[in-house]
């Protein structure tokens, strides 16, 4: 299930850090549950109808926020929540939600990254991470893995093996970024990726984003 948040506009300026306090929000709709100890099998896009000013965001406007997932249980525990208290921060409330319908695409298709950057990483042989992004020679390979390994935490094994996924590296503007986190420095790639697989892979996809961290705001596609 994807749903789509109208946010009113904001009363306090946003910082262009400030992915942690999605996250916090969207783990105050959730409360205590289950599902924080799982592999997260979500994502959320970035908030969307802002201007930058003075190094800072700001939504006149109000914003849209798209917040997926695989499991329909976790979404209508989070819209529990959010009825208690809309609130998210820097003085933004939820105007309004909306389920988004599911496109419907199977074979091949380009995703586009809403908003976010997706993270790919490997260990090194000190045990260090290495940051694998959109024009490293093995990130296809990373990503495909990635998205396989969800699929078959999900009990969609049969449907992971036949999965492909690659950046599109024809894409004039893809690029590199970095993203901080409570002081820690993310990389990421703004690229597209295309994916070869059934309808429910894609779907699956779709959903739950690729690469790492999704459950913090990166990897979330549309």
């Amino acid at each position: 299930m994807r749903l789509q948040l109208r946010l009113s506009p904001n009363d306090d300026a946003v910082p262009f850090n400030h992915l942690h306090q999605l996250t916090g929000t969207l783990h105050k709709w959730l409360g205590q549950n289950e599902f924080h100890d799982r592999q997260s099998l979500y994502s959320f896009g970035w908030l969307r109808g802002g201007t930058a000013r003075r190094g800072q965001l700001h939504f006149p406007a109000g914003a849209s926020w798209n917040i997926s997932f695989y499991d329909e249980n976790m979404a209508r525990r989070l819209l529990k929540g959010l009825l208690n208290d809309p609130t998210t921060a820097y003085g933004m409330t939820v105007e309004e939600v909306q389920e988004l319908e599911y496109p419907g695409f199977s074979g091949q298709r380009t995703f586009y990254t809403d908003g976010s950057a997706i993270v790919l990483r490997r260990k090194r042989e000190d045990a260090s991470r290495e940051y694998l992004l959109w024009d490293h020679p093995e990130a296809d390979q990373a990503l495909t893995h990635s998205l396989r390994h969800k699929m078959q935490q999900a009990g969609l094994g049969q449907q992971a093996m036949e999965i492909r996924a690659a950046f599109d590296r024809q894409f004039q503007r893809a690029r590199s970024r970095k993203i901080t986190i409570k002081g820690i420095d993310h990389k990421g790639s703004e690229c597209p990726v295309v994916l070869q697989g059934n309808e429910e892979a894609l779907h699956f996809a779709w959903l739950v984003g690729l690469g790492e961290l999704t459950g913090s705001g990166f990897g979330a596609l549309r």
